[in-house]
């Protein structure tokens, strides 16, 4: 029988607090889901309040979160020391003080994800369709792909109705309303494959020749057509090559992608994106700000703060209860206050970083200009964790005066070139996407040649590496890009 021995063994363990789990979370968030979690946190804790602070000098006045925190550190009551002639600005304001109180900013819109939806719904709306087969169509323009794709078979469409929405159908039906669907805008939605929305598109054309062509060579020939495999399509559909060049000019007008765009008239509802950063350039000087937020200052409620005051509750068992709330909520918001002010502090710590690593390039926006970067650069400036600088970047915008850019746009890795210096990956891509541009489309540059022409203008790269930035850009290789 094994011996049972007993001992003493030291761990050393790192326990996150409610605050920096709490810092974490708002410093992954951009400006967007800040304000909206913010109004959650104002309605989950009632002893916070967002009312502006105005009335007579004679009504008792809310009490900031900072005068609490003064309050706690002086020992004294907070009717002693913040009484209702207080009138003090908190030293902490979450208002950019540079900005308006306007709570609608000016925001930058380019997607429009939600109103594809929508407009297809809308669309759906004009046509004489029974209770039942609207529900039937409305679950088919869910299950539809940003692309606009329905990349779902119909059998499985009519088991995910019976058992996700309660509504009984068929394959013919289902297949019924996904054809008045496709007749939908914009064309091309709510094909199966790429064929098939390649051929709705020409359906809904001129029937010019060039466009019957095209329809018998996607009908027919797609795989060699996706081959690239001319004079094959050529020979069997006896086609000349001027007939094939305007097959080729009536395919390239159509739309790979029909989810991924839609009117202008749609961009009233589209997803708006808010820059949580904005950076000017005058006089010589790049000027850093963060835009206003449409969050308010937050104050302790004055009724749950006469709670906390000396000598305001008895010793019963309720009034206890009610004090030991009133601390746990008003801890919560000092604790929320606390982690937004460290979530701007870092972002803003974060963001200068980068614009000094990257000076030259804020200056015009000359992609040539970006050196390489990566996150531990920027821990390295600042001394916060890599792990912090990523959460920043994630899912942040600036605004500057050449464009509107993730965070993340800035970050790339480096390779030397044929001097010895250290040139952005950014860098190799624009000069590999020109060498591809500018090629002869009769006969496109190989892997090989992109390297010796990388080469030429000093650039080493490997073939490899080629490769994986052709994938990275969406080039096709040489063969997928000869043209007739």
């Amino acid at each position: 029988m094994a011996a049972i021995k007993q001992g003493l063994e030291q761990k050393l363990q790192q326990k996150l607090s409610p605050l920096q789990i709490q810092t974490i979370k708002l410093i992954e968030m951009p400006v967007q889901a800040l304000e909206q979690h913010v109004r959650e946190v104002l309605n989950d804790n009632p002893v916070v309040d967002d009312t502006p602070q105005g009335g007579s000098d004679d009504e008792p006045r809310d009490v900031s979160i900072s005068q609490v925190e003064a309050q706690e550190q002086s020992g004294g009551s907070l009717e002693e020391n913040y009484g209702p002639q207080d009138d003090d600005i908190p030293s902490y304001n979450l208002h950019v003080n540079n900005w308006g109180k306007d709570e609608r900013p000016e925001y930058n819109t380019f997607s429009v994800k939600q109103s594809f939806t929508q407009s297809l719904l809308e669309q759906l709306g004009y046509r004489n369709l029974t209770e039942h087969q609207r529900t039937v169509a409305t679950f088919i323009i869910g299950s539809l792909d940003d692309d606009g794709y329905l990349r779902r078979d119909i059998e499985s469409l009519v088991d995910d109705l019976a058992f996700r929405a309660n509504v009984e159908s068929n394959a013919e039906e289902v297949e019924d309303m996904l054809k008045v669907i496709q007749q939908f805008e914009p064309s091309g939605v709510g094909a199966r494959d790429l064929r098939e929305c390649l051929l709705l598109q020409l359906e809904d054309k001129k029937r010019t020749p060039s466009v019957e062509n095209a329809i018998r060579v996607l009908g027919e020939q797609f795989d060699a057509f996706k081959n690239r495999h001319f004079p094959k399509i050529m020979s069997r559909l006896g086609l000349s090559e001027e007939e094939m060049k305007g097959v080729m000019d009536e395919i390239k007008r159509l739309n790979p992608s029909p989810g991924g765009q839609i009117d202008d008239s749609y961009n009233d509802q589209a997803q708006q994106v808010v820059p949580d950063f904005r950076l000017d350039y005058e006089n010589g000087q790049l000027i850093l700000s963060m835009p206003r937020f449409s969050i308010p200052e937050l104050h302790i409620n004055r009724k749950y703060a006469e709670i906390m005051e000396t000598g305001k509750y008895s010793d019963s068992r309720a009034d206890k209860e009610a004090a030991t709330f009133v601390k746990q909520k008003i801890d919560s918001a000092k604790w929320f206050v606390e982690a937004l002010r460290q979530r701007q502090n870092t972002l803003e710590s974060t963001m200068r970083a980068i614009i000094e690593y990257q000076h030259d390039y804020f200056i015009d926006g000359d992609e040539e200009s970006l050196k390489p970067m990566v996150l531990k650069d920027i821990a390295e400036m600042t001394g916060f964790d890599i792990s912090t600088i990523s959460r920043v970047v994630n899912s942040k915008w600036i605004e500057t005066h050449f464009g509107i850019y993730p965070l993340k746009y800035f970050f790339s890795e480096g390779l030397e070139n044929s001097d010895g210096e250290e040139v952005s990956t950014r860098e190799i891509k624009k000069v590999l996407r020109a060498l591809v541009d500018n090629e002869d489309k009769h006969n496109p540059l190989t892997d090989d040649e992109l390297v010796d022409g990388l080469a030429e203008k000093g650039y080493k790269v490997a073939r490899r590496t080629i490769a994986k930035y052709r994938a990275q850009l969406d080039i096709p290789k040489a063969r997928l890009r000869r043209d007739i």
